[in-house]
This record gives structure tokens, C-alpha cells and sequence, in this order.
């Protein structure tokens, strides 16, 4: 067994995420949304979808990207 690197939760059924070369521990899926997902740089929800990636900085769509001042970012329809 292995233990939740969030919730601490020592589970049977953990599973692992590699990403940038580090490997991280999980019990569920909220957990590693917790940890794994990105901040929207304007109004501070967790990126869950696609979101949109400007300058190195995330948002959770062309809105916020704009509100920031971001020029040129349209949403997919």
C-alpha cells in the first residue's frame, strides 16, 4: 500500500502521476486535482479543463486571459 501525498490516506488502490520528472502519489482523483491542477492567474479557480496558457501564465479561458490584459486570445467554439 502507498500513502496519499495530499490527504495522507494509506490506500490499496493508489495510483502514480509522473509529470516534469517527479512522481506523485495519489489515493483519488480530487486529490490529485488538489495538487496537480493550475490556478487561473485572474480569478483563482483551479484549471481543471483545457484552460489557456499566455506568457508562462495560466487562465481558465480567453476571459480571464483578457481581463489580464492579454491581447489575442479567443476561446474554441
Amino acid at each position: 500500500m502507498a500513502r496519499c501525498e495530499v490527504c495522507g490516506n494509506d490506500y490499496g488502490m493508489t495510483f502514480e502521476v509522473h509529470a516534469q520528472g517527479a512522481v506523485h502519489v495519489f489515493d483519488c482523483f480530487s486529490c490529485a486535482i488538489h495538487r496537480m491542477a493550475p490556478i487561473c492567474e485572474h480569478c483563482r479557480v483551479q484549471i481543471i479543463g483545457q484552460g489557456v496558457e499566455v506568457d508562462g501564465q495560466w487562465y481558465c479561458g480567453a476571459h480571464c486571459a483578457r481581463s489580464e490584459g492579454k491581447a489575442g486570445i479567443v476561446d474554441k467554439v
